[in-house]
């Protein structure tokens, strides 16, 4: 398959294209998506398809759910934009106890096929109110099936098969990733929902990470291979549904594992991934399943407050020092 080099906003917009050309029933709404959206993640849709598909909502989060919700059972495939992850708060209503909700309470006589896209973790100290990691609370939320993706490849490959799903799917992606470039596959290109990649193959830890902090696990091995540990790494891409086979395979092979997100540490998506690895592997590890995640603190704004609550490269190659001993 070809590939062209692109950047993460870019691979997106070339996923909801291929899917809008192949489906009439695909519409995009949200804030200000008519000139791109926050991120150029919308950029060139309204001059190709036009204002009824791609519509510009009222600063509403609320009413943006409401619409796509009713939308979808009507028949359409809605894409609602969130802007930040922090603004789903002013729908939560609408998402948890409608569109997580709605195929159970109906007995499964309707599908929500909406995909919620929504930037979320921190970029250039934006602070506390643009710079969250809220993915656990809709991976707490049965109904809810959610992606985080770490490169563009993966971005359009995910976008895809969150589109074309009949469930509703909320997509997340980081804002320090939407410029980062990378080949991506030129055609329709899918990534399946609920399959994890083995970033880099390791014989000593594996790294369980999503999102940004794919990356910098990445950079966290080589600094490690240099130590004479050798790292690898398995980005999750999908949370809901998660690919516990891939992770407990590898797992228990290197007999060591660290979880890595930017969420806060208390509480987070790398708590839940630890007991299940526990559960499974008890008798195999070595030692305990070490978690990386962000202090207990609102996001700050000044840049080392921020750096000294964020976890970063120095934190992950520290917690693989900490269980190998």
């Amino acid at each position: 398959m070809s590939t062209k080099r692109m950047s993460f906003g870019q691979a997106t917009v070339d996923a909801t294209r291929f899917a809008m050309r192949q489906d009439e029933r695909i519409i995009v709404l949200g804030e200000d998506i008519s000139w791109g959206g926050n991120f150029g993640q919308f950029r060139g849709l309204l001059e190709e398809f036009g204002p009824k598909r791609v519509i510009d909502m009222p600063i509403s989060e609320a009413a943006i759910m409401s619409v796509s919700l009713g939308a979808a059972v009507t028949g359409l495939r809605p894409v609602a934009s969130m802007s930040f992850v922090e603004f789903t708060f002013g729908a939560m209503d609408e998402i948890v106890n409608q569109v997580a909700k709605f195929r159970y309470m109906f007995g499964g006589q309707t599908s929500v096929p909406i995909v919620l896209r929504a930037s979320d973790g921190t970029m250039r100290c934006s602070a506390s109110h643009h710079s969250s990691s809220l993915e656990v609370r809709f991976a707490h939320m049965p109904g809810l099936k959610v992606v985080a993706p770490s490169n563009a490849a993966d971005a359009k490959g995910l976008l895809r098969s969150a589109i074309a799903d009949d469930d509703p799917v909320v997509y997340l992606e980081n804002k320090q990733m939407t410029a980062k470039r990378a080949p991506v596959p030129e055609d329709d290109y899918n990534v399946p929902l609920g399959s994890a990649t083995i970033a880099r193959p390791g014989r000593d830890v594996t790294i369980i990470t999503y999102s940004i902090p794919a990356l910098r696990a990445l950079e966290a091995c080589a600094q490690l291979e240099a130590k004479g540990i050798d790292a690898g790494v398995i980005d999750l891409r999908s949370l809901v549904p998660l690919d516990m086979t891939t992770v407990l395979e590898t797992v228990a092979q290197t007999r060591l594992a660290v979880v890595v997100h930017e969420a806060w540490r208390f509480g987070g998506l790398g708590a839940e991934i630890a007991s299940q690895i526990t559960e499974a592997l008890f008798k195999e590890l070595v030692a305990p399943v070490a978690r990386v995640g962000a202090a207990s603190a609102p996001i700050p704004f000044s840049p080392p407050l921020e750096a000294a609550v964020v976890p970063g490269v120095s934190d992950i190659v520290a917690a693989v020092e900490r269980v190998i001993g």
